[in-house]
Formats: C-alpha cells, sequence, structure tokens
C-alpha cells in the first residue's frame, strides 16, 4: 500500500474506532459524573484558554482530554446564584434565587440531582454551597457554611451539627470528596459535586504557595485605567482595585501583625499564622518605607491582587489533578464526565476592577471544560454559545434520565459531538443585586458581534456595543447615530429573549422609557 494511503487508512480506522466507542459508550452504562465548580476563577488565568498569566496543568488535563468551550457563559453573574441556576436549569427569576443580599435557595423545587437519584444515581455534593438553605435531594452532603473559611473551615453536616477540619480548604476538600468516593455505593453510578471556595474574595492562599509569583510582574491591563466615559453604571460601582481594595482585608498589609482581627486570620493554627506572618510582614513594611502614592501604589495593589489570586488558583489546580488522578487510579475515569467550571468569570484588573456582576465579557463569561471519554473527542474545541444553563440538562442527556419540560437550558452534547449541529444565536442575561459594589441592576443580549445592555434601578440607562471592533467594551454606541437600525433590531431579538424565558420582570423594564431612548 502506498504510504499516502496507508496513513489515510490508519486515519479512517482510528476515527471509525473512535466512533464505536462513543457509540458503546452511549449505550452502555450510565456515566459516573463530577462536577468542579470553583468560585471566582477567571478564563484569563486558566492556560487552556490561552492565559499567559500562569501554568494549570491539570485543568488543562480536562480540556486534552475532552472539550475546552471557548463561549461558555453565566445567566447572572455572582455565586449563590449562579448555583441554583446549575442544579435547577432554570433562570434566576424562576428558580427564586436571584441575588445573595435577599435570596434563599428553595430546596423542595426540582433539580437534575434529584433527577439523577429518580435515574439510580448515588449523590453529593461536598465543600461550597452558599445557598443559605440546606441541600435537598442528595444521598449525602458535607458543606461550607455561608462563604466558608480558607483555614481550618467548618463544615455543615447532615445531622445538623457543625465541624471544625484541619487544613487548607481547598485540600480539605478534595480529602472529603476521596472519603465519600472511597466508601459510596460501587453497585451505583455517582454524581459528586466538589464545590471549592478558591479563588474567592480574600484569596488567601496555601502556606505552601506564598510567594510563588513574586518574581513576576505582571503587566497592567490596557483597560486599568479606564474612564467610563458614556457608562453611566461604570462610572458609579465600587469595585476598583485601586480606590476599594481594603489594604488589610483583601492585601493583607497590617501596621500590627500580632494583633489582627480578621476572622480569615485568627482561624490560623499558631503553626499557619508564623508562616502568614513571615511572609506578609516584610511585604509591608517594604511597603511602608516605599511611601507609593498615585499611580505607583494603584500599580503596587495590582502586583499584590494578582501575586494573591495566582496562587490560591495554584491550590485550586493542584487538587483538581488530585481529583482526576483519583478517578485514573481507581479505574473510573474512562466511564466518568468530569466537568470543570467557575460559578462565573472574574476582573483581573481589566477595567481597573476585581469582582464580578456585570454583563462585560470578563464577569460574563466563565470557564467550562468537559471531559467525557468515548462521547466527546479530545481535544475539541467549542465555540458555539454555552451557559451555566445548560449543566443540568446535559447531565440527564448524559446519563439517560429524561429531561424535565421546565428546565430551560440545553442539553451541550449535540454541539460537542455533532459537527453539524446548531447552538445558539444569542445568549439572555439578568443581574439583580444592588448592594455591595454598587453595580446596577441589569439584563441584556449578547449575539456574535453586539451587546446590548438595560440598565435599571441605580442607574437608568442602555449601552450598546460592537463586539468585533470594541472587544473590551470601551464605547457605547447607544444613541449614536448611524446604530438606529441595529439598536432596533437588538431591542426585538432581546424582547424574543425576555419572552422566551418569561421574565416578566424585564418586560415591565422594556416598556418603560427613559431619557437615553428618548429617539428611539
Amino acid at each position: 500500500m502506498h504510504p499516502t494511503m496507508t496513513k489515510h487508512f490508519i486515519l479512517l480506522m482510528a476515527g471509525l474506532v473512535w466512533g464505536l466507542t462513543a457509540l458503546a459508550q452511549q449505550q452502555g452504562k450510565q456515566p459516573n459524573i463530577v462536577i468542579i465548580i470553583s468560585d471566582d476563577h477567571a478564563f484569563q488565568a486558566i492556560s487552556a484558554y490561552g492565559g499567559n498569566l500562569m501554568q494549570t496543568p491539570n485543568i488543562d488535563r480536562i480540556a486534552k482530554g475532552g472539550a475546552v468551550l471557548n463561549r461558555g457563559y453565566v445567566t447572572n453573574s455572582i455565586c449563590g446564584p449562579s448555583r441554583a441556576v446549575i442544579l435547577t436549569g432554570k433562570y434566576s427569576h424562576k428558580n427564586g434565587f436571584k441575588d445573595n443580599e435577599n435570596s434563599s435557595f428553595d430546596g423542595s423545587q426540582n433539580t437534575f440531582i434529584k433527577e439523577l437519584r429518580k435515574g439510580g444515581y448515588q449523590t453529593a455534593w461536598i465543600g461550597k454551597w452558599h445557598l443559605e438553605t440546606e441541600p435537598q435531594g442528595f444521598d449525602y452532603w458535607q458543606v461550607l457554611p455561608g462563604q466558608g473559611q480558607y483555614y481550618n473551615p467548618d463544615f455543615q453536616m447532615m445531622d445538623g451539627t457543625q465541624k471544625t477540619v484541619a487544613g487548607y480548604v481547598t485540600n480539605v476538600t478534595e480529602d472529603l470528596a476521596e472519603q465519600w468516593l472511597d466508601r459510596r455505593n460501587t453497585d451505583k453510578p455517582f454524581c459528586l459535586v466538589i464545590g471549592q471556595k478558591a479563588t474567592h474574595r480574600v484569596w488567601l492562599p496555601d502556606t505552601a504557595d506564598f510567594g510563588m509569583f513574586d518574581k513576576k510582574t505582571f503587566p497592567v491591563p490596557d483597560t486599568y485605567y479606564d474612564s467610563y466615559a458614556g457608562r453611566k453604571a461604570a462610572q458609579v460601582q465600587e469595585m476598583s482595585v485601586a480606590e476599594d481594595m481594603i489594604m488589610g482585608y483583601d492585601l493583607k498589609m497590617y501596621p500590627d501583625y500580632d494583633s489582627i482581627r480578621e476572622g480569615s486570620v485568627r482561624r490560623m493554627s499558631p503553626t499557619q499564622k508564623a508562616q502568614f506572618d513571615a511572609y506578609y510582614k516584610p511585604i509591608y513594611q517594604d511597603l511602608k518605607s516605599r511611601n507609593l502614592t498615585g499611580r505607583e501604589l494603584a500599580e503596587w495593589k495590582y502586583q499584590r491582587y494578582m501575586r494573591d489570586y495566582l496562587s490560591t488558583a495554584a491550590s485550586l489546580d493542584r487538587n483538581i489533578g488530585r481529583t482526576l488522578d483519583y478517578l485514573e487510579q481507581h479505574g473510573l475515569a474512562e466511564n466518568t464526565l468530569v466537568v470543570y467550571m467557575s460559578d462565573q468569570g472574574f476582573f483581573l484588573g481589566e477595567h481597573g476592577w476585581f469582582d464580578k456582576r456585570f454583563m462585560y465579557e470578563e464577569s460574563f463569561r466563565t470557564p467550562l471544560l468537559v471531559r467525557y471519554p468515548g462521547v466527546i473527542k479530545p481535544g475539541t474545541k467549542s465555540d458555539h454559545f454555552v451557559m451555566n444553563l445548560d449543566i443540568a440538562p446535559t447531565m440527564l442527556d448524559a446519563a439517560g434520565v429524561a429531561i424535565p419540560r421546565d428546565m430551560q437550558g440545553a442539553s451541550m452534547l449535540p454541539v460537542l459531538t455533532d459537527k453539524n449541529a446548531k447552538g445558539r444565536d444569542a445568549l439572555y442575561y439578568h443581574y439583580y443585586e444592588n448592594g455591595e459594589h454598587a453595580v446596577s441592576p441589569h439584563f441584556g443580549i449578547k449575539t456574535d458581534r453586539y451587546k446590548l445592555i438595560r440598565f435599571y434601578k441605580r442607574v437608568e440607562s442602555w449601552e450598546l456595543y460592537d463586539l468585533q471592533k470594541d472587544p473590551r467594551e470601551l464605547h457605547n454606541l447607544y444613541g449614536r447615530k448611524g446604530y438606529e437600525k441595529i439598536t432596533a433590531r437588538l431591542r426585538k431579538q432581546l424582547e424574543g429573549l425576555v419572552d422566551k424565558y418569561d421574565d416578566q420582570g424585564a418586560h415591565e423594564l422594556m416598556e418603560k422609557k427613559i431619557a437615553d431612548n428618548a429617539s428611539l
């Protein structure tokens, strides 16, 4: 056989084998499911997304063995509401958990976990929960109260008690997840959700990771000194690294390290506290001696933020590696669907910010990677629009369990396995909280090229962006001459999504006339 023909034959046979394996997988036993949900982990900090801030070799293992979704988004960029959406497959206005300040999760409602359990699955959630009420529908749970703590964390137990576990929270959560896996019923498929606290504020790294990035100087984002011209909501926010990041609470810079009152530090054991002091105290002394002001201080704060944030992320990636290693070492990897995602994106200095909430890309877009051996081809890169709304129906689809008709998401498996599959052509978003960080509630639509946002309550305004010409979302085009037709088209498209998802609150706001749209 000619060498070229031999090569083509080998590729053909390899594709045939992969296809037959996928078919066998789909027709065979139900897959195990492991979903790892981190908190505030930015896609910019993941090397699988092309980020060069740090390397994330273990998250990248999921990408190499499965798919990296380049356009994964959330319906509401804030911690608790995102988890509620993931569980229910419904938007916040339907599942009832709209914000972190006034909501508590109604655990009596249906979730994909309950459907999996009815379908024969053993289910567990371990780690950060952050839904205010106790988990329901799980065979087992052990969760952090509220936000949880980085050091020697407390855990709420199923019997109503609370216990403190010594250690660093990311390591401890993984330990507990593996302990549950060790004692599970091996006659049943399982669904395990691992809720990691990292990389949530206050970005306290494991002692083993102190100083990991101290020799690296991170490039200051081009938009760090954004003036927010033409963007009313951005002008009143309180999430600036330079202005709102707290020297003690956030950056661990204290005049007296012997009398720190912050609860996150006071929880430390004497050994942990000694390591904390040995690392941070010299940094504080150096800062004090330099007497920085203005831009020098603003950029010092940015470097300090990045070093703590990424050092916290290093432990997250390492423990994701432990999860993958466990599956491989126990012969589970080939029949386990693994999902890694954050509850939303995060600003790493873009627009001068930390935190999330806004519909701007760094917050709205979230990391989402899926490995499903025999079904999703290794090395898949998907540019389809997908959302955290889709996790619930995707898990049920993979398990062969009927998807409830009232779930508003759609299974991602078709767009990850069929090159001819058609996904969404637009995304709908609605953020409700009107408190911390002074971000005005808003809703909007994103298409391939444009984004239209309606802010309300704190600020009443519209914003329009041409993402092709302005990917950093600096120039609000709403109301500008020449954009009347595209604005009208997007408004009509947005109205269609508001109706599709039955968001009555947004429908009423669409009808309200404000100064910014007087000409339309």
